[in-house]
């Protein structure tokens, strides 16, 4: 479903995305090209700053917001997702977020005031509150980094991570255009 926001943004979704009937955009958000949006995910961009000013919301081509999947932000704030990108089912984006190109974020994570760098893999139930993870970093699953955690202990993106990553994106961007093709025959 896709509504306005109190303020009266209204999402603008690219012809080739798809976007579940049981999802919800609400506000100034921009999904790019062949975006695959699944079920019950909600992306909201209807917090304003103490001025009334608000941010959107983007989601980069060929990328994919699973199900169940949270996006909001605090006061305004963007939150920017990369293209080729996948969130995984149930995760939590909440802005102020940037989320590079190529980046898997895992099942149930969750992203609060960070940036997440480009070709990064934050694996399954892992929590970045207020700390940057930078370009081709791997975390591992139910890792937990905040302000003064040191990230020179972690690995990069193994090989196989990044295998993984891009078997998802392309699945899902299959996904979208498939979806597309049925959408009015349920």
């Amino acid at each position: 479903m896709l509504r306005k926001n109190p303020r009266g943004d209204y999402p603008v979704v690219h012809e080739t995305a798809f976007v579940d009937p049981t999802a919800v955009l609400c506000g100034r958000i921009e999904v790019g090209a062949h975006v695959f949006i699944g079920p019950y995910a909600v992306i909201r961009a209807d917090e304003l700053d103490e001025n009334g000013h608000l941010e959107p919301i983007v989601i980069g081509a060929n990328s994919n917001i699973q199900d169940g999947v949270v996006i909001h932000s605090k006061d305004g704030a963007a939150v920017t997702i990369g293209e080729h990108t996948s969130i995984a089912h149930r995760s939590i984006v909440h802005g102020p977020c940037v989320v590079g190109s190529h980046v898997f974020i895992g099942f149930n994570s969750v992203l609060f005031n960070c940036t997440v760098g480009d070709s990064a893999v934050v694996r399954h139930n892992c929590v970045v509150d207020g700390h940057d993870i930078p370009e081709r970093f791997y975390l591992p699953s139910a890792t937990v980094v905040m302000g003064e955690t040191d990230l020179s202990t972690l690995d990069t993106v193994p090989q196989s991570a990044k295998d993984f990553s891009e078997s998802v994106m392309h699945t899902n961007v299959s996904l979208a255009q498939a979806y597309r093709r049925i959408q009015n025959q349920f």
